[in-house]
């Protein structure tokens, strides 16, 4: 169970913290991907229980199709039971969708967000709605079967009637798999920006509840089981990949901001709490560089992500629930060193969940009990089937699950 996060953006969503960069991928990228794939190669086959590559992003999409190759034999080779690819629609040419599935890629998740135009103008998409449609029948003419696609909801200014319409319109399309995630004002982001200045206005939490449920009706109505808190498939297209994480099964993260899950670690390898932070900025990444950094003490600034990160460990900027620093070094990852940004160029470069030019972040930790229990509560009781020991939470109380979760923990 494999996660490669490929950072590169051609623009940035108004809402979006992810890592990114504006800049194109480089060879010194997919070379620190397949490099670090190489260094954790045990790691690789022993999370080979859920035979799943999934490449996120940022957005892969704007990966030639011979780098995803490489990274792809890097990791393994081309055979998955799930090999998933996350695309932009304005990406998507008749040659990249048969290209995508020649190279045996069998899943792909397109992020729609909106069928309007207005809207997705709003969220600085780079597509339009004829540009998602013709993405789509594009991608269904490539022989994809299995297609994820995404929709955001409770957005100030956006109408239940705006919203219908657009999840209606993707029930006609009949794709195996539906996510829908409600907006959130991230710090890190053009909206947080925005939200600060007094230039957005949160949706309140009764007409966001309306939303969700509104979408929960229209899915129900067509077919789709809704399996997980913001996930709705087909009968027989659950996202494996994704089913995992929230079973906690263990995954290994390569590349910068990828995190990975280690269940149980070999005899003498100790975990211990750390933050370190490289100052090495991105654009003089690319030479060769240390593969350990000296110990540093844990970022203040750093907070914790929705993911499981339990032994946090791929190189990038993945946040710790906190620690006292000061422990021994710990690897960084080759992809997180080599940054992959052409140093020629004149790229605008971002941090993790920052608004500052900055280095890379990696950490490391090991939970206790009490804190695993927790991250199987709060995974477990996302999902339809619930936890044996405290049952599940209702689809007509999903909205408030986060509220019912901390209760109990």
């Amino acid at each position: 169970m494999i996660y490669v996060h490929v950072p590169f953006c051609r623009s940035f969503c108004t809402y979006c913290d992810f890592y990114s960069e504006r800049a194109c991928p480089t060879e010194a990228y997919v070379d620190g991907v397949c490099r670090e794939a190489f260094d954790r190669r045990d790691e690789i086959a022993a999370t080979a229980a859920v035979n799943t590559l999934y490449i996120g992003g940022g957005t892969p999409s704007v990966l030639p199709l011979p780098y995803l190759a490489r990274i792809a034999d890097a990791c393994g080779g081309r055979h998955y039971e799930e090999w998933t690819v996350e695309v932009n629609p304005d990406d998507i040419t008749p040659e990249y969708a048969r290209g995508l599935r020649e190279l045996g890629v069998n899943r792909v998740s397109m992020g729609v967000q909106s069928l309007d135009d207005g809207m997705l103008r709003w969220m600085n998409r780079r597509h339009d709605a004829d540009g998602a449609r013709r993405a789509f029948r594009l991608l269904r003419e490539a022989g994809f079967d299995n297609i994820s696609v995404d929709v955001i909801f409770g957005v100030g200014g956006m109408s239940p009637e705006m919203l219908e319409t657009t999840v209606r319109e993707l029930l006609e399309w009949r794709p195996e798999h539906i996510s829908a995630y409600q907006l959130s004002v991230e710090e890190g982001s053009a909206l947080g920006r925005m939200a600060r200045e007094g230039r957005y206005t949160e949706l309140p939490d009764e007409a966001c509840s309306e939303q969700y449920y509104l979408i929960c009706r229209l899915l129900a109505a067509a077919g789709y089981e809704h399996y997980e808190i913001s996930n709705w498939a087909l009968p027989g297209h659950r996202a494996i990949h994704n089913s995992a994480y929230w079973t906690r099964k263990p995954y290994v993260g390569l590349g910068p901001g990828a995190h990975s899950l280690r269940v149980s670690v070999p005899p003498g390898i100790p975990l211990q709490r750390s933050s370190l932070r490289s100052s090495l900025p991105l654009r003089s990444a690319c030479g060769p560089l240390p593969l350990t950094c000296p110990r540093v003490d844990t970022d203040p600034e750093a907070g914790r992500p929705d993911s499981a990160d339990t032994f946090a460990a791929s190189g990038g900027p993945s946040p710790t629930r906190g620690g006292s620093g000061g422990t021994p070094p710990v690897p960084l990852g080759a992809a997180a060193l080599a940054a992959g940004v052409d140093s020629s160029s004149s790229c605008d470069v971002r941090s993790w969940n920052s608004e500052e030019l900055s280095g890379w972040t990696a950490t490391s930790e090991e939970l206790t009990e009490e804190e695993i229990r927790e991250e199987r509560i709060m995974l477990g009781l996302r999902t339809a089937e619930g936890l044996p020991e405290y049952g599940r939470i209702p689809e007509e109380k999903w909205f408030v699950a986060d509220d019912i979760i901390s209760s109990l923990i």
